[in-house]
């Protein structure tokens, strides 16, 4: 089958996109990615990018096409600019770099923004291909649930540009069971809504991980460790609220290994609150050395802030915990929530409370190791079960054929 795959970020940014190209051409399709310019998450060109860009143009047997943009910066309106331009660039460049290539299917991989579905839907008038798009963040309403629109006319008119994109595909495909609500609302054919998690990285199912040295190991402490963006979604004030809570408990450590646009927040609360001593800012790694970290953890801690809309997500995280082996902490409502209760894989507490995350650490805390071993044990065999990179990819193609031989009878 010949696919392309339309994602404002791909290689060597880390995204499951690269994950999913690796594995379509590992099956024999033909896999051609339509993206950008890489400089997630700090906003420049990656340099090896700048100096060599040619060597960024093949990614495990697939074919890049790069369509230039502006890098997202800092600040508002660079991120709107970081957004626009891609869908300008793609929707001039892609014809034409693009040309004479026949496609079969056009998947769209959407974190946010969800623009990227408009050069996505031309590509697939163009080439009289059908267009699957994968939901993995709720536009319009991530962006009032986090501040970064409040005009009910943007609102309403970021709704229209999704409605718009979600009637033109074949296939709407939520990360959550509870997006496919959200997504009814925009989309005119519910039958063509279906339930697509995230999976699992295998990075995360190995055995004799060598700790990483940017931790000190130290006897008799209890690490709660943090891994990924550090943002407004995931309520970084609350997590340090619980961390004061139990700031005079020498056994708890939390160990927050990441970076994001909260991250000169975090480090100046850190040390208005005298936190310095139990809370360890360790900056962002790449994800072959994130087992490294998780090794170091007696606990995983996923949070997100207390809005309707984050209720409806499973953050990705959740899937790579889970396959961790090690028992889950989660601040968060909702499917998020629920999977960690289904799953026996650790304890969740409520969106927003502090206090309840406190007393949870202090709860898994207390288990005997063997206790916390069953649920980190429990964690995995529900990720395998639930969320196996195989497993969905078997899935995706199916939907594939299934919307590849619609057309071809339309």
């Amino acid at each position: 089958m010949r696919i392309l795959i339309v994602s404002q970020y791909f290689w060597p940014e880390n995204f499951r996109v690269n994950d999913l190209t690796q594995e379509l051409v590992q099956r024999g399709h033909s896999v051609t990615v339509l993206t950008g310019i890489p400089n997630y998450p700090d906003g420049k060109v990656f340099d090896a990018f700048r100096k060599t860009p040619e060597a960024f143009s093949q990614y495990a047997g697939a074919s890049v096409c790069r369509v230039p943009m502006f890098a997202r910066g800092s600040g508002s309106l660079r991120l709107v600019l970081n957004y626009f331009s891609f869908v300008v660039g793609a929707c001039i460049c892609a014809p034409w770099r693009l040309r004479g290539q026949r496609f079969d299917v056009v998947f769209i991989f959407e974190p946010s923004p969800a623009t990227v579905g408009l050069p996505a839907v031309m590509l697939g008038r163009l080439k009289r291909a059908p267009v699957v798009f994968w939901v993995l963040d709720l536009w319009p309403e991530t962006l009032a649930a986090v501040g970064a629109v409040r005009s009910p006319r943007v609102l309403a008119a970021v709704g229209s540009m999704v409605g718009y994109i979600y009637n033109r595909c074949a296939l709407v495909l939520g990360q959550s069971r509870g997006f496919q609500g959200s997504i009814a609302k925009y989309c005119n054919d519910t039958q063509k809504i279906r339930y697509f998690p995230s999976w699992a990285e295998d990075v995360y199912n190995q055995s004799d991980i060598k700790l990483a040295p940017e931790v000190a190991a130290q006897q008799g402490l209890f690490n709660v460790l943090f891994a990924g963006n550090v943002g407004e979604a995931q309520d970084f004030p609350a997590v340090l609220n619980a961390a004061e809570t139990l700031k005079h408990n020498p056994s708890i450590r939390w160990l927050i290994v990441g970076d994001g646009r909260m991250m000169g927040w975090l480090r100046s609360e850190v040390e208005r609150r005298g936190l310095k001593h139990c809370v360890l800012l360790l900056g962002r790694f790449g994800i072959e050395r994130m087992p490294s970290f998780y090794a170091h953890a007696d606990a995983l801690l996923v949070s997100l802030k207390r809005d309707p809309v984050f209720a409806l997500t499973i953050p990705g995280k959740v899937q790579s915990y889970l396959m961790a082996g090690i028992p889950l902490l989660g601040m968060l409502d909702g499917e998020g929530a629920m999977v960690i209760r289904d799953a026996k894989a650790g304890l969740a507490c409520p969106s927003g409370d502090g206090e309840g995350l406190s007393k949870a650490v202090l709860e898994l805390a207390s288990m005997s190791k063997a206790e916390r071993h069953q649920l980190g044990k429990n964690g995995r065999a529900y990720a395998q079960q639930e969320f196996g990179r195989k497993l969905l990819t078997d899935r995706l193609e199916g939907w594939f054929v299934e919307v590849v031989n619609a057309h071809r009878q339309r």
